[in-house]
């Protein structure tokens, strides 16, 4: 299936003097989590994510024409040099060079920006690796690939997972599943897929998410130490088995319209993964008290009021509140009332759903 992404340009094609290219690629936050990845970014379990609206990446990438046999790769965050990052991207270059084989020919510049402050704890590896794939398939085009949109996206899509897993549900808006099984067509553990918008029901179309800076600033352990931990837990078989049961379980809810179902369900996967965490060796607590404080008083406003508030997490402290616009005045007044001073310096971010 690799084979399919190679690309067909000839090195005659790599005629182009200088130019840039633009792309934006959305966060996503995911439902039913991916934890655990085998040889090559390939997911152990299926995963379905929302692609948000307001926390993004926008990316330029630059390029001219060098005659160095090695890499070469600036990276300006917000118009600051950041020498610290050019290694991943380098890295990402080294495991994309098959499929993407002009990068030795040319010198990138790449200025990136995020919507959402870099220190607030929102991970931007999906939407910075999203739009970095993006920029290059564009590239490629221009060399003269000629693939269609949808083969552009879908191998945007493969590109962008060597860089970040979960970066290749970042290419398409609304919900987007990654990793094969036999229960959504198209499946594949290589790319996103997205999600058909006729099998959503529309009250998951009016979702916010609104996302409560309880912690600002880098993970006390990464995503990718997280993700190695996982070899060898004593229970990581039966939860890459309960993952994709819960897909599977979570697919006709999102089609009946059913919220309490689809709020319980993600709010169990949430907690889930932070206990995969907690039962790791070593083993480790990414959870404040202010999280588990906040979602005291989110159970507390549910129970007292029947309004259909619910939550995920990411692999962090913030914590994703997720609810259907009809209750969205009421739930907004509660979040500024009684959330917002569990978050560090009052900080919380507004956000939707991207349909």
């Amino acid at each position: 299936m690799e084979q399919q992404f190679i690309s067909k340009l000839s090195t005659n094609a790599f005629s182009l003097e200088k130019g840039s290219v633009n792309a934006k690629s959305p966060s996503n936050i995911a439902l039913i989590k991916y934890w655990g990845k085998k040889k090559n970014q390939i997911p152990t379990n299926s995963s379905i994510s929302y692609t948000l609206t307001n926390s993004y990446t926008e990316t330029e990438l630059k390029f001219s024409p060098k005659t160095s046999e090695e890499f070469d790769v600036e990276v300006y965050l917000e118009g600051e040099l950041k020498e610290s990052f050019a290694p991943k991207i380098i890295t990402f270059f080294e495991r994309i060079t098959a499929y993407i084989p002009f990068l030795k020919h040319y010198k990138f510049e790449v200025h990136t920006h995020n919507s959402f402050p870099h220190s607030s704890g929102i991970a931007s590896s999906a939407s910075g690796m999203s739009a970095m794939a993006l920029c290059l398939v564009q590239i490629e085009n221009i060399l003269g690939a000629n693939l269609t949109e949808e083969e552009l996206l879908q191998k945007a899509s493969f590109l962008a997972r060597l860089g970040s897993g979960s970066a290749c549900r970042s290419v398409y808006k609304g919900l987007v599943e990654w990793g094969e099984n036999n229960f959504i067509e198209g499946s594949s553990d290589l790319y996103g897929t997205k999600f058909p918008d006729n099998e959503i029901h529309e009250v998951f179309k009016t979702f916010h998410d609104t996302i409560l800076l309880i912690h600002e600033g880098q993970k006390s352990v990464s995503s990718t130490v997280g993700h190695n931990l996982m070899n060898g837990h004593p229970y990581a078989e039966q939860r890459f088995i309960e993952a994709n049961d819960n897909l599977k379980t979570l697919i006709p809810i999102l089609k009946n319209g059913d919220v309490k179902a689809f709020g319980e369900l993600v709010e169990h996967e949430a907690l889930t993964l932070h206990a995969m965490m907690m039962m790791s060796n070593p083993a480790f607590i990414l959870m404040k008290p202010n999280t588990v404080a906040a979602l005291e008083k989110l159970w507390e406003f549910r129970r007292e009021t029947g309004k259909q508030l619910y939550f995920t997490l990411d692999a962090g402290a913030n914590v994703h509140l997720l609810y259907p616009a009809i209750d969205a005045e009421a739930i907004e007044v509660f979040i500024e009332n009684e959330l917002k001073k569990f978050c560090q310096n009052g900080n919380y971010i507004k956000d939707k759903v991207n349909f």
